[in-house]
């Protein structure tokens, strides 16, 4: 198996030039942003009351986003140093590995923090309008803002690649490694810290005010209603941008590493032509996305996806035959395939797109209201909560499978295309990637429409200040929101397997390089898949991921624990709550979750990072290969189980609260509140956070691999040292674990008591 690289890569010329164009595009793409921020600024921001409460969301996110950044710098400052010891081929190449992975973390950051604080300025003004100007003025604000986002994703996520390319030509691949490794551990913090946040104060809401008060969601009288509106910018904001965006990093990531190889200097541009043609697609389907009268919405936002995919589909094609033309000989490589390099490369990026859009159609079967799955789930409610449980996650395994069967059709149908040539079938899949990132622009906008959306349904509730019409209006608007951001979450699964998927294949070539050069090298023994361990590596990734999920999930019971006793006490301490002559106090239950949030996201992020070093120096390269791919299998049916639950709760609830089977106030509804409450961590914390984890696992390993080779064979051999990594990365998730379930085993104390709960978080 050859190298990894070739032995130049040069980027000059044309090339240049073409990389070049690439960073002005993204440069074009900010400034669409900055365009479309301006744009949704510059609507009504209605009534006074109104203001004044969408003041309290925008207080309370930007404080917890603040606080978070802090806890995250010492994550980032320890990451930094430990990259710098790492082996590198070029002491430039470590120093800028390490300088790139604050890049990739301030990119990811920043994203997040953007569209959160837009956000929470759009709710205000999509509220206003639906009041004022109607349904298509508020779906266009709240469209505008998820363009926003989408474009600043896509503007800085090519902008930072294109820089390095252009910057570091043949060792652009490694220091991209550490802009990858910093956005995903950044977004994986933030998908955790965030989903924590805002589903602790959801279920935390939603079980007394709806089930104990029998007052509706986003009632004032509730204290947890501004945490819970918080929430959702931090939660599906600020962290499924992050999210997306390092996906997009990512990808590209492997892609140049492993094009280099294929194409040599072309591999490191047409990996970048492909995005920056979706980029320009997905600018396209934002301007093409006006609501038509009597349209649904739905409808109008799968058609700016449809197009934009269709347009970036024909121009990657094209864009191929012009670039790529001639045969495999005129790259230099030494690299074959039965179809001519356009074909190949304009297949696997079609492949990736017809895959986005099988995605979006799965899950939106799986979790839309006109569906059977939901409209089974929510007949169910008339036997019981249990029923409804059941039912929930029989939807949710059963969509795990068909996705999973999806996502295998396109990781195949992409390596076919090499034709049997290893190398090529790697590239194939980071192709197929880049495909699927064409649709990125679009999809951010998707997802970041659900919660500017909900959070100004939530806005008029609470100020009374909107009419039956323009209530009518919104609850529609937050209805389209909630298929959108279930759609976004399995879109963002595939995304995250074939970045991982990717990631493994650029693992196992270093890996295979590395120790391939050690003349105590057993290929049967160390590497390949006749050595048991490998089985006990593959076991313990899937083990991780379930950990990971379990960890994430009891964070937001115990979290949502204290916000349900906090918000019991002000009912029955306050004066005047239920009547409507008391205010609640508000700030306590943000309070209360934002510590909880960012003192339980710790632990899993401690998992991610130290359970690959654990297996790495401990078992091997081989053992932790097995571990990579247990991890990503696993995270596959995980996410997509626990996302399509959770989606399909959440649906079968709202449509029992639009009359169905008893209508809200019924027992059907208490039993499909239970079911969406359960699902609340299910779709919005767990789900989405294992994207990043197989990611940064995939990571971490890529970057470690040479350090475990070398003290693993030859000369530098040192067996004491490699299982002193291992027992210290092991003892640390172990401690970090013992820490989670002291913190839950003292829950109890808070009971009864007023105060406590507050206090110890």
């Amino acid at each position: 198996m050859p190298g990894i690289l070739p032995a130049v890569v040069e980027v000059e010329g044309g090339d240049a030039a073409l990389v070049a164009i690439v960073a002005a595009i993204a440069l074009g793409c900010l400034g669409l942003a900055v365009m479309f921020r301006q744009q949704v600024l510059a609507a009504g921001e209605g009534t006074e009351n109104m203001r004044r409460i969408a003041q309290a969301v925008q207080e309370g996110a930007s404080a917890y986003l603040t606080r978070q950044f802090r806890t995250l710098a010492i994550f980032a400052a320890i990451a930094f140093f430990a990259l710098m010891a790492l082996p590198a081929d070029e002491t430039t190449t470590r120093i800028f590995r390490s300088v790139f992975f604050l890049v990739g973390a301030g990119f990811s950051g920043a994203i997040g923090y953007l569209g959160m604080s837009l956000a929470v300025r759009a709710n205000l003004r999509v509220a206003a309008a639906a009041e004022t100007e109607g349904r298509d003025a508020a779906m266009n604000i709240g469209l505008r803002t998820g363009a926003f986002v989408g474009m600043a994703t896509v503007g800085l996520g090519l902008l930072g690649a294109s820089v390095v390319v252009l910057a570091f030509q043949d060792e652009a691949p490694h220091v991209l490694e550490g802009f990858g490794f910093g956005a995903a551990l950044l977004a994986m913090f933030m998908r955790v810290g965030g989903g924590i946040f805002t589903k602790a104060a959801d279920v935390g809401a939603d079980l007394v005010g709806k089930v104990e008060q029998n007052i509706p969601e986003d009632d004032p009288r509730n204290a947890a209603t501004i945490a819970d509106n918080v929430g959702d910018n931090v939660g599906d904001c600020a962290g499924m941008a992050a999210d997306l965006f390092e996906s997009y990093a990512v990808t590209l990531v492997a892609a140049l590493i492993l094009g280099s190889q294929a194409f040599g200097d072309a591999g490191l541009v047409f990996p970048l032509i492909v995005p920056a043609i979706g980029a320009l697609s997905a600018a396209g389907g934002v301007f093409l996305t006006k609501p038509r009268a009597g349209e649904n919405g739905l409808t109008t936002i799968n058609r700016s996806f449809y197009v934009s995919a269709a347009v970036g589909a024909v121009a990657s094609a094209i864009a191929a035959f012009v670039y790529l033309p001639g045969e495999w000989s005129d790259f230099g490589t030494g690299v074959e395939a039965d179809l001519s390099p356009a074909l190949f490369a304009s297949g696997a990026v079609v492949i990736g797109i017809v895959l986005a859009a099988a995605i979006l159609a799965l899950t939106g079967y799986f979790t839309g209201t006109e569906y059977r799955p939901v409209k089974d789930v929510a007949e169910t409610s008339l036997t019981g909560h249990a029923t409804v449980i059941l039912s929930g996650i029989s939807v949710g395994l059963e969509s795990a499978v068909y996705t999973a069967l999806v996502i295998g059709a396109g990781v195949f149908g992409a390596a076919l295309l090499a034709g049997g040539a290893v190398e090529l079938a790697l590239f194939a899949v980071a192709l197929a990637g880049c495909g699927l990132l064409t649709t990125v622009g679009v999809i951010v906008a998707m997802d970041t429409f659900g919660p500017v959306s909900d959070n100004a349904q939530g806005i008029a509730e609470m100020s009374g200040d909107v009419s039956e019409g323009g209530a009518q209006i919104l609850t529609e608007l937050d209805a389209v929101g909630n298929t959108t951001k279930a759609i976004t979450k399995g879109i963002a699964i595939a995304t995250a397997v074939l970045a991982a998927s990717a990631l493994f294949a650029s693992y196992t070539q270093s890996a295979f390089e590395e120790i391939s050069n050690e003349d105590s090298f057993d290929l049967l023994g160390d590497f390949l898949v006749y050595d048991a361990k490998l089985i006990v590596g593959a076991l313990l990734g899937a083990a991780v991921v379930f950990l990971f999920s379990g960890l994430a999930i009891n964070a937001v019971g115990r979290a949502a624990g204290a916000v349900v006793y906090e918000v019991r006490r002000q009912f029955r301490e306050i004066p005047g709550i239920m009547e409507g002559t008391g205010r609640p106090e508000y700030g306590r239950v943000v309070d209360i979750v934002t510590r909880d949030s960012l003192r339980e996201l710790a632990t899993p992020g401690i998992l991610a990072i130290l359970a690959p070093i654990a297996v790495g120096f401990g078992l091997g390269v081989g053992p932790l290969a097995g571990f990579l791919v247990g991890a990503i299998a696993s995270g596959t049916l995980m996410a997509v189980f626990l996302a399509n639950a959770g989606g399909a709760w959440d649906n079968a609830k709202k449509l029992v609260e639009d009359g169905h089977h008893g209508g809200k106030g019924s027992e059907a509804h208490a039993a499909t509140v239970t079911g969406d409450t359960v699902g609340d961590p299910f779709k919005d914390t767990a789900g989405p956070s294992i994207n990043p984890l197989i990611k940064v696992m995939n990571l971490v390993s890529l970057l470690i691999v040479g350090a475990i080779v070398s003290l693993s064979y030859g000369e530098d051999e040192n067996d004491v040292v490699r299982i002193l990594i291992a027992v210290a990365a092991a003892a640390g998730i172990a401690i970090a674990v013992y820490i989670s379930k002291q913190r839950q085993s003292s829950m109890g104390d808070d009971v009864g008591s007023p105060t406590t709960a507050t206090e110890s978080a």
